[in-house]
C-alpha cells in the first residue's frame, strides 16, 4: 500500500510512520518542516497544513492525520485542518484515518455522557478534548469521504511498550482485562496500520485498549 502520515514528526506520527515502514508499505511523511529526523526509507512532502491539496494526496491509498495541537491559538486547527483534508478528499477513493481523542468516548450505554463530561476529567486536557470532540462531530457527518476515526483509551501512554495486541471497542470507553482504560502509543500505531490494511471501520469511529 501507499500510506502517508500527516504530522509524522510528532510522537504518535513518528510511531505510525515506523509501523507502516516496518510492514513494507510505501510510506511518506507529510510535515510542515523537515527536522532531519525522518526515516530515510520514507518519502517526504513539506507543506503547510492548510496548503495540502489533492495533488499531494492522490497517489496514497491511505492518509493518516496524526496532527496534534496544544496551544490556545492552535487548538482550533484540530477541526479546521480535518475539515480541510475531508474537503480535499471529498468524493475520492483515498481513505482518511484520523488519530482521535478519548474525551468524546461515552461512559454509559445510553450514549449520553462523554468521558470529558465526567467530574474527574483533568482540567488540563479539557481544551484539547473539546476541540478534538468538535472535529469528530464534524467528520462523522461526512458521507462523501472514506474516513475512519480511532480513539485511544483514557490513559494514552506515550512511552509504553509495543505488545502488538489490543482490544477493539466502539463509541463506549472500553476496559482491559485489569479493569483499566490504557494503551501505549506504539500499540495504537499497530491498530491504526491494521485498519489501514483491513478497512474494517470505514465511515465510523472505533476505539482500542490494551488487552
Amino acid at each position: 500500500m501507499k500510506i502517508a502520515v500527516i504530522g509524522a514528526t510528532g510522537k504518535q506520527g513518528s510511531l505510525l510512520l515506523e509501523e507502516s515502514i516496518k510492514r513494507g508499505h510505501d510510506t511518506s511523511a507529510i510535515v510542515r518542516k523537515d527536522n532531519g529526523n525522518i526515516n530515510n526509507k520514507a518519502g517526504l512532502i513539506v507543506r503547510d497544513i492548510l496548503d495540502i491539496n489533492y495533488s499531494d494526496l492522490k497517489e496514497f491509498d491511505v492518509i493518516v492525520d496524526a496532527l496534534g495541537f496544544w496551544t490556545e491559538e492552535t487548538l482550533p486547527l484540530h477541526y479546521t485542518s480535518l475539515k480541510h483534508f475531508a474537503d480535499v478528499l471529498s468524493g475520492k477513493e483515498n481513505r482518511l484515518l484520523v488519530v482521535g481523542g478519548a474525551g468524546s468516548l461515552y461512559v454509559d450505554k445510553e450514549l449520553k455522557t462523554r468521558l470529558m463530561d465526567t467530574p474527574d476529567f483533568p482540567d488540563d486536557y479539557m481544551p484539547i478534548a473539546v476541540n478534538m470532540g468538535k472535529a469528530f462531530d464534524e467528520i462523522k457527518t461526512r458521507n462523501d469521504v472514506k474516513w475512519t476515526y480511532l480513539s485511544p483509551a483514557a490513559n494514552f501512554v506515550a512511552d509504553g511498550v509495543r505488545t502488538g495486541s489490543y482490544k477493539v471497542g466502539g463509541d463506549i470507553l472500553t476496559l482491559n482485562s485489569k479493569g483499566e482504560s490504557e494503551i501505549s502509543y506504539a500499540d495504537f500505531a499497530v491498530a491504526m496500520i491494521d485498519e489501514a490494511e483491513n478497512a474494517k471501520h470505514i465511515q465510523e469511529r472505533f476505539s482500542v485498549v490494551s488487552k
